[in-house]
């Protein structure tokens, strides 16, 4: 099983695929008024509670690309770091692939619209709804491209 994860400090996304087939997805959701280090502990204990739960093989994350906001981008970057070594400490292979990575995987084109890749997940799960929220979708799409880009 692969766990996709979209990363943030306020809403990690998380979706596990198993070949073809979606197994869960969600949003682990953060409290501003709570302290980084208090969110960071969340994120990680929510999300070793969701490796064990399914077994989970391997994980991929969406990395950053670039970022308009520096004081937002560090925020990400503290839970990717704190995503990376739950992986590890679990035993996961961590695989990480930045936007147009999976823009190119989902739709054949890098620079793809949101819209374009929620389609192309869905469609490749044989969903009959849209993923929600997008940052649930955004996991698994993270997860298929692992998957496609594990069978090349």
């Amino acid at each position: 099983m692969i766990l996709g994860i979209d990363p943030g400090l306020e809403n990690t996304g998380y979706g596990i695929i198993e070949g073809e087939k979606l197994v869960a997805c969600g949003v682990i959701v953060t409290s501003k008024k709570d302290s980084s280090v208090d969110r960071l502990g969340k994120i990680y204990s929510e999300l070793e509670k969701i490796i064990k739960k399914f077994r989970v093989g391997e994980m991929a994350i969406e990395t950053l690309f670039f970022a308009k906001n520096a004081k937002s981008a560090l925020k990400v970057a503290e839970a990717i770091g704190v995503i990376k070594i739950c992986g590890q400490k679990n035993g996961l292979s961590v695989a990480e692939y930045t936007p147009l990575q999976v823009k190119q995987a989902l739709v054949g084109y890098g620079r793809a619209e949101k819209e374009q890749v929620e389609i192309m997940v869905r469609d490749s799960l044989n969903l009959e709804k849209l993923i929600t929220p997008s940052h649930a979708a955004d996991a698994v799409a993270v997860a298929l491209t692992h998957g496609f880009t594990m069978k090349i």
